[in-house]
C-alpha cells in the first residue's frame, strides 16, 4: 500500500503535572528531512525524538513541534520586585516628561513582562522519557492515517492512468503492425504514379519494405514498455516506500517513448505518443507526492 508524502498529526498527554502536546506535519522532499523543536526541559531527548519519527517516516521534509505545558502545584506567584521597582521609575520619569497626571497603578505595573510569574513544577527530564516517546508514536500513527488514505486515493488515481497507457500502447502495437503493409502498397502507387521506367521487380520492392520494416521495428520497445507496467504495477502494491522507484520507471517507460516517436514512420503512432507522454507528465506529478 503506497503512502502519501504529505500528512499531519497530533497527540497529547496529560498528567498530574502538566501536558505534552506533539504536532507534526509532513512536506514532499526528495530525501528524509525531519526538524525536531522540543521545550529546554526536554531537549535531551532531541535524538530518540528523531530516531523514533525516522523510523516509521521514511520520506518527506518532516517538522515535529513538541510542548510541555507544567502546572504549578500549589505554588505561589513569583514577584519580581526589583524589576516593579525599575518598571515604576520609568513610567514615572515619563509621566513627568509628559506631562502626565494620572496614577501609576498597581495593575498597570503588574501587567508588564516577567514582573509575576508562576513558578515552574521542578520537573526530572527522565521521569518524563516514556510518556514523551509514546505521545510521538501516536502522534506518528496519526500522521500514517492520513498518509494511507491519501496513498489509496493517489494508488486509485495511479490505476487509471496506467490504464490508459496500456490502451494506447494497445494501439501503437496494432498499428505497428500494419505500417510494412502499407509502406509497400504507397511505393508501389508512387511508383505507378510516376511511370518510372525499368519498374524494379516484385523481389527488388520486397527488399525495400523489409528495410523500412527494420528500421521502424519498436517491438523491443514494446516489450520493455510492457516489462516497465508489470513493475509499476507490483511497486503500487508494495508495503515498503517506492517513490524512488516509480520514478525511474517513469523515466525508463519516458525513453521507451522518445524511442518509439522517433523510430516508428507513421502519423498514427505519433498521436498515440504525444498522448503517451501528456499521461507520462500527469502521473510524473502525482509520484513526486508518494513516499
Amino acid at each position: 500500500m503506497i503512502k502519501s508524502m504529505t500528512g499531519y498529526g497530533k497527540a497529547e498527554s496529560s498528567h498530574d503535572q502538566g501536558k505534552i502536546t506533539v504536532e507534526m506535519r509532513a512536506v514532499n522532499h526528495r530525501y528524509g528531512e525531519i526538524s525536531v523543536k522540543l521545550p529546554r526541559a526536554l531537549i535531551c531527548f532531541e535524538n530518540e525524538v528523531r530516531k523514533l519519527v525516522s523510523g516509521r517516516l521514511k520520506r518527506g521534509k518532516i517538522d515535529v513541534f513538541i510542548q510541555l505545558d507544567t502546572i504549578a502545584a500549589g505554588k505561589p506567584p513569583v514577584v519580581n520586585t526589583s524589576l516593579a521597582r525599575d518598571y515604576y521609575t520609568a513610567f514615572s520619569a515619563l509621566s513627568e516628561e509628559l506631562g502626565i497626571r494620572e496614577p501609576i497603578t498597581l495593575p498597570l505595573i503588574i501587567s508588564q513582562r516577567d514582573v509575576l510569574a508562576v513558578a515552574e513544577n521542578d520537573l526530572e527530564a527522565e521521569d518524563m522519557r516514556e510518556e514523551l516517546l509514546a505521545v510521538v508514536e501516536s502522534a506518528v500513527d496519526a500522521m500514517e492515517t492520513m498518509r494511507l488514505r491519501e496513498g489509496r486515493e493517489l494508488s486509485e488515481d495511479l490505476r487509471a492512468r496506467r490504464e490508459i497507457l496500456t490502451r494506447f500502447i494497445d494501439e501503437i502495437t496494432r498499428r505497428a503492425s500494419l505500417v510494412p503493409a502499407e509502406y509497400a502498397e504507397k511505393l508501389s502507387q508512387r511508383l505507378a504514379q510516376f511511370q518510372v521506367k525499368n519498374m524494379p521487380d516484385e523481389a527488388r520492392i520486397a527488399q525495400e519494405v523489409v528495410l523500412m520494416a527494420d528500421r521502424c521495428d519498436i517491438t523491443e520497445e514494446l516489450v520493455r514498455f510492457a516489462s516497465h507496467l508489470v513493475q509499476f504495477d507490483a511497486a503500487l502494491e508494495s508495503r515498503e516506500p517506492v517513490g524512488r522507484k516509480l520514478d525511474f520507471l517513469l523515466q525508463e517507460l519516458g525513453r521507451e517513448v522518445n524511442t518509439i516517436g522517433s523510430k516508428a514512420n507513421d502519423s498514427e503512432i505519433a498521436s498515440c505518443v504525444v498522448e503517451l507522454k501528456a499521461e507520462l507528465e500527469k502521473i510524473r506529478e502525482q509520484v513526486q507526492n508518494i513516499e
